[in-house]
């Protein structure tokens, strides 16, 4: 969801927030709506916008970094040293796994196009593979795969892990074979709104060691065009809906 300004607070049971603060969050997927002018959201899943970037910057932060967030944190439990493969390094997603695996110290290993080679590596990746060709003749000791694409990619991957490794699966769900071996694990996830997690994410922005990706900014009233542009033609990062006065209401109980 787009950050705003809180404009009205509803609940009794809502505390610690001012009208006119500026907030970010995602509104969950069992309440979908977010492009308009108005949205309703918990008070739980909101943190206070990080300071230093704009709206629309912030608001290409919490779709694809809580899901990176919560891939390598909750669901691959990434440890300082393991080596992480990102597929999509330059996507919604994977632009911000690069990002968050790499502060926590893990060796960072993207596919991205030839075209996002240099931007990738400016995100934190120690290499940056072409994806048109053949990254499993590459890597080989992967503890983490973090995989937003599926398919073919997710079959091929399954050979990259080491004994013992994850794949994290955002596309689509795992087959139950995980590529013929019982020594690696695969999991598939949708994320989930966490204002906590937010505030994380937006300590970091603010500190300058993450950066929003905004990949181009539409209009609400240009919305198709905006779900009909193509990742070839357009930059790495989020393509953003802009609302010409952004306001969040919040209401309690979760």
């Amino acid at each position: 969801m787009p950050g705003g300004r809180l404009k009205q607070l509803t609940g009794g049971g809502v505390s610690g927030w001012r009208p006119g603060e500026e907030v970010y969050g995602l509104v969950g997927f069992d309440r979908p709506g977010a492009a308009a002018e108005y949205v309703t959201a918990p008070a739980a899943d909101l943190a206070v916008k990080p300071s230093g970037v704009g709206h629309a910057e912030a608001a290409a932060l919490p779709l694809g970094a809580l899901t990176a967030w919560q891939a390598l944190h909750e669901h691959a439990r990434l440890q300082p040293g393991q080596h992480v493969l990102v597929h999509g390094g330059a996507g919604g997603v994977g632009a911000y796994a690069v990002q968050l695996a790499a502060l926590h110290g893990a060796r960072v290993t993207a596919t991205a196009s030839a075209r996002d080679a240099g931007f990738v590596a400016g995100l934190g990746a120690d290499d940056v593979l072409d994806y048109a060709g053949r990254f499993e003749d590459h890597v080989h000791d992967a503890d983490v795969v973090v995989d937003p694409v599926g398919g073919e990619v997710m079959a091929r991957s399954w050979p990259v892990l080491r004994s013992g490794g994850i794949l994290v699966a955002i596309a689509e769900e795992p087959g139950g074979d995980h590529g013929g071996r019982d020594d690696v694990r695969g999991v598939y996830f949708v994320v989930k709104p966490d204002g906590g997690q937010l505030r994380e994410l937006a300590a970091l922005v603010s500190s300058q060691q993450l950066r929003p990706v905004v990949s181009a900014v539409f209009e609400l009233a240009d919305l198709p065009a905006a779900f009909q542009a193509q990742r070839p033609a357009r930059a790495p990062g989020k393509v953003i809906i802009r609302i010409g006065r952004p306001h969040v209401r919040i209401r309690w109980p979760c």
